[in-house]
């Protein structure tokens, strides 16, 4: 990031800060309203001077070498269950696959690199379920053959952009929100 405050900010400089607040929630140096309301700002921001507040009592993570922005995950099950759920470091992009048995992501906890992400799914005689956040804006452009995807909900707020995109043959691709939709368990 440049550091001549003046000049207007662009998106790998929102990137680069919102890598280093997930770190931080991830850490348990920000609480998840403090992470929230800073990374909104971040998204914000017009100049590198608005930045540069949010992140100037955290430990800088590339020096880290915390592996705060993952660009791309690829989490798989087959002829299983597979659960993510609690406080993780999600990726920009996501691919789900699961074969012949069920693959479970919560996103409700877990630190979100940025204010778009993108979940590809992949599901063959499965069952996927994804949780977002409560305030999260889903996009649906997958398809389905002799299958079912439903996304429960509107909109609650301002929150992320999870774009969910793949395909699914004689299987079920679920997304919810809350806590008690589905037993994770």
């Amino acid at each position: 990031m440049t550091h001549d405050p003046d000049l207007r900010a662009s998106d790998a400089d929102r990137d680069r800060v919102a890598a280093v607040l997930g770190e931080a929630l991830a850490t348990g140096r920000l609480t998840s309203v403090e992470h929230a309301d800073r990374l909104d700002v971040a998204y914000t921001a017009q100049t590198v001077g608005d930045l540069v507040p949010l992140t100037r009592d955290l430990p800088d993570v590339t020096a880290a070498g915390a592996p705060a922005a993952i660009e791309q995950q690829v989490i798989t099950s087959q002829f299983s269950k597979v659960v993510r759920k609690g406080r993780w470091v999600a990726s920009r992009r996501t691919r789900l696959t699961a074969r012949f048995g069920a693959l479970i992501i919560d996103l409700s906890d877990a630190v979100l690199p940025g204010r778009e992400i993108t979940i590809e799914t992949n599901a063959r005689f499965s069952k996927l379920i994804v949780r977002v956040p409560d305030n999260a804006n889903v996009i649906d452009e997958g398809s389905s053959i002799f299958g079912k995807r439903n996304v429960t909900g509107g909109s609650e707020g301002d929150g992320p952009l999870i774009r969910l995109t793949g395909s699914s043959a004689f299987s079920k691709v679920i997304v919810t929100r809350g806590k008690d939709d589905w037993n994770l368990h």
